[in-house]
């Protein structure tokens, strides 16, 4: 069993407490009271339940830490201490009609001596399947106790890619159209399961080759970026430069096919 660190298992911890609700609430998801938070973007009790539980759990073991989270927004903290990113459910829309893939995501942001900052903990966590993706940086990636490998595919044509799609409100549909015609034809298959941490944990995991997709929130991705980076894979934007929550651009896969699917997707945006 690797070791962990103090503050993963407090992270652990709160993603725990806060799972059983999520499976009894997505038990009886037709009983749930829903409100509209947007165009096609859904708030539902269980959200508001499993952030309530992880904050008051995360906020009493570090009080002086501040907040990112997608229900509540940024809850300052000391600027010179990090803070947590938090999705309290990544998949609500999947939950809502009764689809069994979803996930808690916890990041750790902390501030570096150059001035940025710098994800270093991460967790996605399945409440359904009890499988805990995590990872800390220079420490690698874990699912539970086994360690984590991107996918050592080489060719983009035995390549199972992940992606979101655009819906109402939501994305760049023209640019979302001109990535997928440059990639779906050099590929084994492409799928949009609707939880991007959990795609980018299943790229850490091998399970997918890769990933790709726009308009997304530091919550979404945070701590999947870290996965997919201790895991021995690479996470750029669209360029392929280091700026991919800057451009809120995500490309993620091994050394071999990221740089054969930056080729596909910077050429199809020229």
């Amino acid at each position: 069993m690797p070791s962990h660190s103090g503050l993963f298992t407090i992270i652990e911890r709160a993603a725990r407490k806060a799972a059983p609700r999520l499976r009894r609430d997505f038990n009886e998801v037709q009983q749930l009271q829903v409100s509209r938070k947007g165009p096609a973007d859904f708030v539902s009790q269980a959200d508001q339940r499993a952030e309530q539980t992880i904050y008051e759990e995360l906020s009493r073991a570090r009080p002086d830490w501040g907040f990112l989270m997608e229900e509540r927004g940024e809850v300052a903290g000391d600027p010179d201490k990090p803070r947590f990113i938090v999705d309290p459910l990544d998949g609500t829309s999947n939950f809502l009609h009764g689809i069994p893939h979803f996930c808690i995501s916890i990041a750790v942001e902390e501030p570096m001596p150059n001035g940025k900052r710098e994800i270093t903990t991460a967790l996605v966590y399945q409440p359904l399947t009890d499988e805990s993706f995590w990872a800390e940086k220079g420490r690698g990636a874990w699912n539970t106790d086994q360690r984590l490998r991107v996918s050592s595919r080489r060719d983009l044509s035995e390549a199972l890619i992940a992606t979101g799609i655009p819906f109402m409100g939501h994305g760049d549909f023209a640019q979302w159209s001109r990535i997928f015609g440059a990639v779906a034809p050099q590929v084994a298959g492409i799928r949009r399961l609707g939880a991007a941490a959990l795609d980018l944990a299943w790229v850490a995991a091998g399970r997918f080759d890769g990933f790709w997709e726009s308009d997304l929130q530091p919550w979404d991705v945070a701590a999947g970026m870290l996965l997919v980076k201790e895991a021995g894979g690479f996470v750029s934007d669209y360029r392929g430069g280091d700026r991919p929550l800057e451009r809120n651009e995500f490309l993620a896969a091994n050394d071999a096919l990221h740089s054969k699917l930056h080729k596909l997707v910077a050429g199809s945006l020229r």
